[in-house]
């Protein structure tokens, strides 16, 4: 018999049911008697026999997935105010002033009752009641929490917690993009709810914290899954389910287990996190930042700042220092420095490896305390800058005492922009209205003049090195302008 040829997946079972057809028809022809049996399965039944089932895998996790249910105090004015949301089910009134209740989910760690949970699920709780999949319930109290990355833990109560199913936590780190995964919880009150996706990205930040550092999945997630978790074809936890894209399908986020791991012994014995503090302001180093400097190096976090008595300060950090490593892990943004940073323990010592007037060198640092930065739920949002208008598509003012005023900036100096031209250099160079220019390769801009006339002297395909300051005076940050 001559098989036909597959081009696709989605064409090899068609074509094998073709196959097996072809083959029971062959069969039922020669066999009269086999045809007249009503044992007989049709080819496309067979086909699906073949294929391997999730079954097992399910019933040696679910029993450890639980649903949370919470009446919790109603905080004035919150709400996302965002295309990604936190998917706690409910926020439904109960009947009483300033209370809400509503509905997510978790998975037991240990015989102890401990219970990993997303803090948005459990955040300002007056009461927390944990159904398990066999029927059980319990009170649970909050044991530790941590806003910045959405995770708590809380304890199962009463003299009755034992015998407690338990799943563990994997290693996050070793997933490939593509790998298989699979999601428990109680979607819309819905419990035990499974979907099966696989890992679509990962390292996603979406502006939800300054620690993000998502697993992104194709796996159904929706409100009430919060707090739930992602398992591996192995049946280890490696993530909580945390958030989607609103109007979105297929897009969801997940802390890593490894993040979670990190922090779970300080939740469990302070109920806190404490993190490392460098103190300096960063940003991403970009190719075209890069070649302004002229590093061998494309990624990284750029310095643009110094706290003043800060551990970076006493460690002799410098303004335009590129940091690249971390204690010999290689760094690809400002944002995995700060994660990287932050766990871990104020007082450790670190290596930094970075990159100073073009030449790589290490120094170390003696990490402090981390500002308390419960409450944050975003970044603030920096503006962009330019240069002038004919050449760049920038339009420029001085700064005056007044505006500056205004405007928030600390001192009277710089070329104030006000209009940027869409589609030119500086709106390329990510320059925007309300940024002030306060140097240009390195040498101080006092005034718009001084910036155009820098503009004017700059041959065609040459870049300008911009260091600029955001409305407030507190942010500086480097952008590189390529003129025409």
């Amino acid at each position: 018999m001559k098989l036909p040829i597959v081009r696709s997946r989605s064409t090899v079972l068609a074509a094998i049911v073709a196959v097996l057809g072809s083959v029971a028809f062959a069969q039922q022809a020669a066999s009269p008697q086999a045809a007249g049996s009503g044992n007989v399965l049709q080819p496309e039944t067979r086909a699906a026999q073949a294929l391997p089932s999730l079954a097992p895998l399910v019933d040696s996790v679910k029993l450890a997935v639980v649903n949370v249910d919470v009446t919790a105090k109603v905080s004035g004015g919150r709400g996302m105010e965002s295309p990604l949301d936190r998917f706690f089910g409910g926020g439904r009134p109960n009947g009483r002033e300033n209370m809400r209740e509503g509905a997510g989910s978790g998975f037991i760690i240990d015989s102890k009752g401990l219970v990993l949970t997303n803090n948005h699920v459990i955040e300002d709780a007056v009461t927390i009641s944990v159904n398990l999949n066999d029927g059980r319930s319990f009170p649970a109290e909050i044991v530790g929490r941590d806003p910045l990355t959405d995770v708590a833990l809380i304890r199962l109560q009463g003299k009755d917690v034992k015998d407690l199913p338990v799943v563990a936590l994997g290693d996050s780190d070793s997933l490939r993009v593509g790998d298989w995964l699979l999601a428990i919880g109680n979607p819309f009150g819905l419990s035990s709810s499974v979907s099966l996706g696989i890992l679509s990205a990962k390292e996603r930040d979406i502006q939800a914290g300054p620690y993000d550092d998502f697993l992104q999945t194709d796996a159904a997630i929706n409100p009430g899954n919060s707090g739930g978790p992602l398992f591996n074809m192995k049946g280890e936890v490696i993530g909580i389910n945390t958030a989607i894209v609103g109007g979105g399908t297929g897009i969801g986020f997940a802390v890593p287990s490894n993040l979670v791991k990190a922090l779970l012994p300080q939740l469990e014995k302070s109920g806190a996190v404490t993190r490392g503090y460098l103190g300096i302001g960063i940003q991403d180093l970009t190719p075209a930042i890069a070649k302004a400097l002229e590093l061998p190096v494309k990624e990284g976090a750029i310095v643009n700042e110094v706290s003043a008595g800060g551990p970076s300060a006493k460690a002799g950090l410098k303004v335009d220092d590129v940091v690249v490593a971390l204690d010999g892990k290689a760094l690809t943004s400002a944002s995995s420095l700060t994660r990287t940073v932050a766990l871990k323990k104020p007082g450790s010592t670190a290596t930094l490896s970075l990159y100073r007037n073009g030449k790589k060198q290490d120094v170390k640092v003696t990490l402090g305390t981390r500002p308390d930065l419960e409450g944050v739920g975003k970044r603030p949002q920096r503006e962009e800058e330019e240069s002038s208008k004919a050449r760049v598509g920038i339009s420029l003012q001085d700064l005056d005492a007044r505006t500056a005023q205004q405007a928030g900036f600390n001192k009277a100096e710089g070329a104030l922009i006000t209009d940027v031209v869409p589609g030119s250099p500086a709106a390329r160079a990510d320059l925007s209205p309300g940024m002030l220019v306060v140097e240009a390769n390195r040498k101080p801009v006092r005034s718009a003049e001084e910036l155009a006339a820098i503009i004017r002297s700059t041959p065609s395909g040459g870049t300008l090195l911009l260091r600029l300051t955001a409305p407030g005076g507190n942010s500086r940050f480097l952008r590189a302008l390529t003129l025409p």
